[in-house]
């Protein structure tokens, strides 16, 4: 931190966009009725109909055969959080369009902390979406015990952080705010359809080798398993190193891209 600011200064901001993001949220109803029609529709229509053809073994974390729906939750909360993510970095786009993201970064404070607050003001949005899905999804026998709800919480905002970074990170490429959804939208849907949200990797193995490596490669992916073990209690070693430096990577990007005299915002002005 830099001298001359006291904690107290760098607190005060933090809480200021924390208290912004929560208002957006609270009077954009829409976007949270959006936010959980999503997955709700996932788990209450597609997995009933594909319950019987995409049967899951028992597999890691899980000690004996579930349904599709418990398999697909993780996903789901994943799905949640990405667009989530990006929703959080098309408001960034909007406020650099009316002037209001130039009040925020001629702050005196450090450009990465403002940005890193303004992440964890939107990943803090998500988590709450995620447990409203969980209470609901409770109602379709989506039922961790109560400790694993808790235990999901850090590889929840750790898979927050990362997703949000990389809308972050995205949205220092996009001028103007209609280009956004074209962007969202390729890199959301491969996302998400090219990893372990909606079947077992082994599954996508057996059909396509070709795909299995992409899901491999998939940071997603990773932040399902991630997600998917800490509801159960478990801790996967693998995928939280490969989230976390993931994070750190898209993070680095964004505050990179956001800088005023290296980033791709100046290069685009010149």
């Amino acid at each position: 931190m830099r001298r001359g600011f006291p904690l107290s200064a760098y607190l005060i901001c933090a809480g200021g966009i924390v208290w912004r993001e929560g208002l957006r949220f609270v009077h954009q109803r829409e976007r949270f009725v959006s936010a959980l029609v999503r997955p709700l529709l996932w788990l209450f229509i597609f997995a009933a109909g594909f319950r019987q053809v995409l049967g899951v073994s028992i597999i890691a974390p899980y000690k004996t055969y579930i349904l599709y729906e418990v398999y697909i939750a993780p996903g789901l909360v994943g799905m949640i959080l990405l667009f989530n993510g990006m929703q959080s970095s098309l408001s960034m786009v909007y406020d650099r369009e009316t002037g209001t993201m130039k009040t925020l970064l001629v702050s005196p404070l450090p450009r990465w902390y403002l940005l890193c607050s303004k992440l964890f003001a939107g990943v803090a949005v998500g988590v709450v979406q995620v447990y409203v899905f969980f209470a609901i999804a409770w109602f379709w026998e989506v039922r961790p015990d109560w400790l694993g709800y808790l235990s999901a919480l850090p590889a929840i905002f750790l898979a927050g952080l990362m997703l949000g970074a990389l809308g972050m990170l995205l949205s220092s490429l996009v001028q103007q705010l209609e280009n956004f959804a074209g962007v969202m939208n390729f890199v959301i849907f491969p996302m998400y359809f090219a990893s372990s949200a909606l079947y077992p990797l082994w599954r996508v193995q057996e059909s396509s080798p070709l795909l299995y490596r992409i899901c491999q490669f998939n940071p997603f992916t990773h932040a399902v398993e991630l997600i998917r073990f800490a509801l159960y209690r478990q801790f996967n070693t693998d995928a939280f190193l490969i989230v976390l430096g993931c994070t750190i990577v898209f993070l680095g990007g964004a505050i990179l891209a956001y800088d005023p005299a290296r980033g791709l915002i100046s290069r685009k002005r010149q």
